[in-house]
């Protein structure tokens, strides 16, 4: 809409409407011009080419009155005064309320509002000055009565207008809202799985390459692990990656996400996460205890909670620490999540609180409105307990039970 940046959508039906407003308001002013009554009162007795010219500037302009408002509207109000002043009808001005209302609809208030005011005094000097001076049909209060009448029509229309606008405006500004927050949590989304895509590996290949560096002269044996290690982690990352964009980019795009993007990391893929830690020297011990399978979101959103708790140990407590993971899931699908380590609580491990990482498992927990736990252990380490209320899902199966 003009004014406020925003455009008013005519469809077709709605040019439809109008021309047929149109050609019933034409028709009823040319009627009006040609018909003879007998109650006395002042008639139209011109030619029949003056009537119908004025029907169709009163009338036809209506057709277009959302393309240009402000003009038609002109058009029809001038029409409109001379039908009034010919004598050719004595209606409330129908065709200029019309028209009043797609100029409140589509115009800024400042031209809207001067729009009715300048409506207001022509038509009522119009009414006044056709039926109390130049042909009197009664005394002056019925004229004024009739001017009243035209006033409240028009107002009527004109209000109806403003409050459609209002009305459009506010739907156009909650879907805007409602788009900027949906690609915030997009983008959030977009950081939470490069994070966990990058954070955890590069925190191994960190370690692995500062180990090699320490020992490559005095044991060549354990740099070459070391180098192994962070090459076959390189090449997991770069395999998360492809699979993490090539799913952001079949949403993206609306194409189907081909099987070497998918399906998404869960419970299985937990296996691999121990292996990546005891890589990096944290001897890991993986329990699960599962009374019933976890929906594909819960089963990643549990992935990614050990998946970053592994990065922080590795990071902060170092090798020779030994770290349990314990995930339990009843039968409701209630997931408990726990990552215990008994690593020394570093200075930076206690302001773990702030970092992007738990952040990330805080977003993920209260997206299935879930709580989450994290901090140093009274007896030294660290500790990250999640719990994740169940799903509703359409499948229960049976009871799993592995210790890694």
């Amino acid at each position: 809409m003009r004014g406020t940046g925003q455009h008013l959508r005519i469809g077709a039906h709605l040019l439809a409407v109008d021309v047929c407003l149109a050609a019933v308001v034409t028709a009823g002013h040319a009627a009006m011009a040609e018909q003879d009554v007998a109650d006395g009162l002042p008639r139209f007795s011109g030619p029949w080419w003056l009537g119908w010219l004025v029907a169709v500037c009163a009338g036809m302009p209506l057709a277009v009155r959302r393309l240009w408002p402000l003009p038609a509207l002109a058009v029809v109000l001038g029409a409109s005064v001379t039908a009034t002043l010919l004598d050719i009808t004595r209606d409330p001005y129908i065709a200029a309320a019309l028209a009043v209302y797609a100029v409140a609809l589509i115009e800024s208030a400042r031209r809207a509002s001067a729009a009715l005011a300048l409506t207001l005094v022509v038509s009522a000097a119009a009414v006044i000055t056709g039926e109390a001076a130049l042909t009197p049909s009664g005394p002056w209060a019925e004229a004024a009565a009739t001017a009243v009448l035209v006033w409240l029509l028009i107002g009527t229309a004109w209000a109806a207008g403003r409050l459609v606008r209002e009305r459009r405006s506010r739907a156009a500004r909650r879907e805007r809202r409602l788009a900027e927050e949906a690609l915030t949590e997009e983008r959030l989304r977009i950081a939470r799985e490069l994070h966990d895509v990058v954070s955890h590996s590069l925190s191994v290949i960190v370690v692995k390459a500062a180990v090699a560096n320490h020992v490559a002269e005095a044991r060549p044996q354990e740099t070459r692990d070391a180098v192994q290690a962070i090459e076959q982690t390189g090449r997991e990352a770069l395999t998360e990656m492809r699979r993490a964009l090539g799913v952001l980019r079949g949403e993206a795009t609306g194409e189907p996400v081909s099987a070497e993007t998918a399906p998404p990391p869960g419970m299985d893929d937990l296996s691999a996460l121990v292996q990546r830690a005891e890589r990096a020297g944290v001897r890991t011990e993986l329990r699960t205890r599962l009374a019933a399978d976890l929906p594909a979101g819960t089963a990643l959103t549990v992935y990614r909670i050990v998946q970053e708790a592994l990065t922080n140990v590795v990071k902060h407590a170092g090798g020779g620490t030994r770290c349990q993971v314990t995930i339990t899931v009843d039968s409701r699908g209630e997931a408990h999540v726990e990552v215990v380590d008994d690593g020394a609580a570093a200075p930076d491990q206690a302001g773990l609180r702030g970092g992007h990482g738990l952040v990330g498992m805080r977003e993920r927990v209260m997206m299935y409105d879930g709580t989450l736990a994290a901090g140093p252990r009274p007896g030294g380490g660290f500790a990250v307990s999640a719990r994740l209320p169940p799903e509703p899902r359409g499948t229960a199966p049976g009871r799993k039970e592995r210790t890694a």
